[in-house]
């Protein structure tokens, strides 16, 4: 079944199995719509994510531990929806949207504050390239 909401305008420059792996890890994703709309403006530093300030800020449900958080936007840097960003001392603690992943923010309304929740087998699809992308990139497959 595809859950994608890709209109053929939208998916320019980036093939549908691209498209729709990134809103997969999008829809999986432990944060708020608030978090990327806020990097879709500036970077964001990792710190301002983490714990009860990414509550606060209105980017997550519940407070995540740093560690957590970054494997979690390390995962969407995977899939192509998110970048570092580095400072003028070489510190890449702060991180931005990528075109493909503003195409994809465009498509939900301001109002909207979390992405619809995807059904468990796309939870546990999701899980599995997460969990099996060290091994698949290391062996060239991705």
């Amino acid at each position: 079944m595809d859950t994608s909401l890709a209109s053929p305008k939208a998916l320019a420059g980036y093939s549908p199995r691209t498209h729709n792996r990134a809103q997969r890890a999008w829809r999986c994703c432990p944060f708020y719509l608030d978090l990327f709309r806020a990097m879709a403006q500036a970077s964001v530093p990792l710190p301002t994510i983490a714990g009860q300030r990414g509550v606060d800020q209105g980017f997550c449900p519940q407070p995540l531990t740093e560690n957590r958080v970054e494997r979690e936007l390390m995962w969407l840097i995977q899939v192509g929806l998110l970048r570092r960003e580095v400072d003028g001392q070489g510190i890449t603690d702060s991180f931005r949207l990528t075109p493909l992943a503003k195409q994809i923010l465009n498509q939900y309304p301001g109002e909207q504050r979390s992405f619809p929740s995807p059904p468990w087998w796309e939870r546990l699809r999701n899980r599995f390239a997460f969990w099996l992308a060290p091994l698949i990139t290391l062996l060239g497959y991705w």
